[in-house]
């Protein structure tokens, strides 16, 4: 929404006796909205998530004000680059096959905000095209288009007054620079009239490769400290897909214990610098009074794997993969709540919009999770259905997950409460014949009620097997001087 819209939606206000800040049934003022968004986190990259070995200090603030989903999902992408299917999901609250990765004319949740009267800012990235940020924002600083850049020297961009992105600039370090666009924004409103509530969305490219901490964050965690993955493996089992796609190419192959943990030391210092710039941006939240008005929203696009099952990337279907951090905190939210109710990303768009006392937005898949923060009920679906092209499909239930592979017509069962690694691949167990043809039967109803557009069960199969000698780890034009010395050895 544009700037004279948003005009006559306060005059508007104003003529019916009540300012854009308020409920015109109890009068309360509408909440602000921060919402915090991180790039290929897992969701057990977080102190509060029972990670002993990372500090996330200021986010594990948030989840003991707030409420903790630990079953919280991406639904998955139609290609590799995960991240810009999940934002569009995100922004949409469609599913995959419902919004793809394509933006254009879709009312998004800041659009949604801004038409109830949502002064609306955005910075960071953005990986849904230029024209979809514009429509969705009235204002932006230190927005990146695209999917990843070296963190040292990311282009960006601001938004003008004529609504328009300006032209790429090279700047310094990413999760820097988003938060310092994020405190000027919340400098200036509170400096105004605070007459409108503010919409502010701070999407950091961290902890997304290159794993190039800030200077001063290397060696916050010294290699030798951290364990490995408890599904560590150097090779995936079997070749399901492109092995060699770019974020696989980022540790040779077999993967070395050594390199494993080296990634995992840059990755959490990746993680505790953005969790240093996130607590003060609350901060700056309270010494402005604004904290107590405010719902803060944390979480992220995708997992990773790192080293879990073989990979390095989120270009699978195991739980490091799919599942992602969410955590939402703010006036009338229960403190100190976790719940292990199955969630979408897109279930983000309705239930903010509840929080917020809006109308509820038309046209979107996702669940409205508020009588799950409430407490009032425990769940909002039974199962969850996740996809990564057109090779792999999974679903899973409160114990029991299947994963298909279509193109290999091969199949993976486990049961994440005896087996939350995922290791033991229960299909050919006596006994488990007949839960992996009920979830097989599960799958294929998720595969018809989503629109799934895969081949199922194509004719021909792909083999299993493959040759990771003939794998090559080569580096993307992104990655800076100490990801070539420390990771490719240049």
């Amino acid at each position: 929404m544009k700037p004279i819209i948003f005009s006559v939606l306060i005059l508007i206000g104003m003529l019916s006796g009540c300012s854009p800040a308020e409920r015109s049934d109890e009068r309360k003022p509408y909440p602000n909205v921060l919402f915090f968004f991180a790039d290929d986190q897992r969701a057990d990259a977080l102190g509060c998530s029972g990670n002993p070995y990372i500090k996330t200090p200021n986010i594990d603030r948030l989840a003991e004000t707030g409420v903790r989903f630990s079953n919280a999902y991406v639904m998955g992408g139609h290609h590799g680059a995960i991240c810009a299917p999940s934002r569009a999901m995100l922004m949409s609250g469609k599913s995959l096959f419902h919004v793809y990765d394509v933006l254009e004319g879709i009312k998004t949740m800041p659009i949604h905000f801004a038409e109830q009267g949502y002064e609306t800012f955005g910075t960071g990235k953005w990986h849904n095209g230029s024209s979809s940020f514009e429509a969705s924002f009235q204002k932006g600083e230190n927005v990146f288009i695209g999917g990843m850049s070296d963190h040292f020297q990311v282009p960006l961009r601001s938004l003008g007054k004529d609504g328009i992105l300006t032209e790429p600039v090279e700047k310094g370090y990413s999760t820097d620079l988003f938060a310092e666009a994020a405190l000027d924004f919340l400098q200036k409103y509170a400096a105004g009239s605070r007459e409108a509530p503010f919409f502010c969305y701070v999407s950091f490219t961290a902890p997304h490769d290159p794993r190039s901490p800030r200077d001063d964050y290397i060696g916050m965690y010294p290699d030798e400290n951290l364990p490995l993955p408890g599904n560590f493996k150097g090779l995936h089992p079997f070749e399901f897909d492109d092995l060699n796609i770019r974020d696989e190419t980022l540790a040779p192959w077999p993967r070395s214990p050594q390199i494993i943990r080296a990634s995992l030391a840059d990755y959490y210092a990746l993680i505790t610098h953005l969790d240093e710039r996130v607590g003060g941006i609350i901060e700056q939240l309270k010494k402005l009074e604004l904290f107590e008005n405010t719902i803060i929203v944390y979480a992220a696009d995708n997992g990773l794997a790192i080293g879990s099952h073989g990979l390095l990337g989120k270009q699978n279907l195991y739980e490091h993969s799919t599942k992602v951090p969410l955590i939402i905190s703010g006036p009338g939210i229960p403190h100190n709540e976790t719940t292990d109710a199955l969630v979408y990303l897109f279930d983000i768009y309705p239930t903010l919009a509840t929080l917020c006392g809006l109308p509820e937005p038309e046209g979107v898949d996702g669940k409205d999770l508020s009588r799950v923060i409430r407490g009032e009920t425990e769940s909002v679906r039974n199962t969850i259905y996740t996809v990564y092209r057109n090779t792999a499909r999974a679903v899973r239930d409160d114990t029991w997950k299947l994963i298909w592979y279509p193109q290999r017509n091969y199949k993976q069962l486990f049961n994440l409460k005896n087996d939350p690694l995922e290791l033991l691949n229960l299909v050919t167990h006596p006994g488990s014949q007949s839960k992996a043809e009920e979830m097989m039967a599960l799958l294929e109803k998720w595969y018809a009620e989503t629109n799934d557009t895969a081949t199922l069960f194509p004719a021909t199969n792909l083999p299993l097997e493959y040759d990771y000698k003939k794998l090559q780890q080569i580096p993307d034009r992104h990655q800076p001087e100490y990801v070539l010395k420390r990771y490719f050895g240049r």
